[in-house]
């Protein structure tokens, strides 16, 4: 099958073009780099010519509130009407767990409008809520700083591999629609901050980690579930403790 990959040059498209190419299926990376624009429209007819299905994982270039809303409803408009002229039987989405139980986080309400989209759309299609990747844990400590501290909410947190979300995206795109949401997770919970404190650990990152129940992710507050699945979420197999093993280099004796 043909499958158009929107964001198939980043984190998770990249690792999802080549699982598909794998399985033997013709997978497009589709993206600004490749001359297909969603906020013009831009190439999007001539990618989606043939296509069976298509995965929209691509993110906004801004998350200023007005910006990142904008990118997803702009984006996801055109890919579904485009998608509609093409004859797509299948759209799927990569969201976002919690995201409609953040309702001060500007981006995550636009993860909300952009679900809502898809939706109300004609096109069947599947919406994959992930939690947070473990690829980011430095990118949210980093904005978590405040000078030699990283203050953390201790709630709790699924994180899970990129290639394990990648390949749970992978196994919905190739069946039947679900006209419905699918939550993927890591394989284990963590208190944030210790999931926070394990990672800088494994960097000898001589940060300290707080745990701090007033402390904000991205400007949101967090309460002890905002971030993990409801119940009956798909769950990856990679651990964050080998993860870091396999991606962190020793420090030199």
């Amino acid at each position: 099958m043909k499958v158009v990959i929107i964001g198939g040059t980043g984190l998770i498209g990249s690792k999802l073009v080549g699982s598909l190419r794998a399985g033997g299926h013709e997978a497009v990376p589709a993206s600004p780099d490749t001359g297909v624009n969603t906020l013009t429209g831009e190439g999007l007819a001539a990618v989606l010519g043939g296509a069976d299905a298509v995965v929209d994982v691509s993110n906004s270039p801004s998350f200023e509130d007005a910006a990142v809303l904008r990118f997803f409803e702009t984006s996801t408009g055109n890919l579904l009407a485009a998608e509609s002229g093409a004859g797509v039987g299948h759209h799927v989405a990569m969201s976002i767990v919690g995201c409609d139980r953040a309702p001060d986080s500007g981006y995550l309400r636009a993860k909300v409008a952009q679900e809502k989209l898809i939706r109300s759309s004609p096109i069947p299609y599947s919406i994959i809520r992930s939690t947070q990747f473990f690829e980011f844990f430095m990118r949210i400590a980093n904005e978590a700083t405040q000078g030699n501290t990283v203050r953390i909410p201790p709630v709790r947190f699924q994180p899970i591999a990129a290639a394990d979300a990648a390949a749970a995206v992978g196994s919905v795109v190739v069946g039947a629609p679900l006209n419905a949401i699918l939550e993927v997770a890591g394989p284990e919970q963590f208190r944030f901050d210790r999931f926070i404190a394990l990672g800088l650990g494994s960097r000898h990152d001589p940060r300290v980690v707080i745990a701090d129940p007033e402390a904000h992710y991205f400007g949101t507050a967090l309460g002890e579930r905002t971030l993990v699945p409801e119940g009956g979420a798909r769950l990856g197999e990679i651990h964050f403790e080998d993860w870091l093993a396999q991606t962190v280099p020793p420090v030199p004796a």
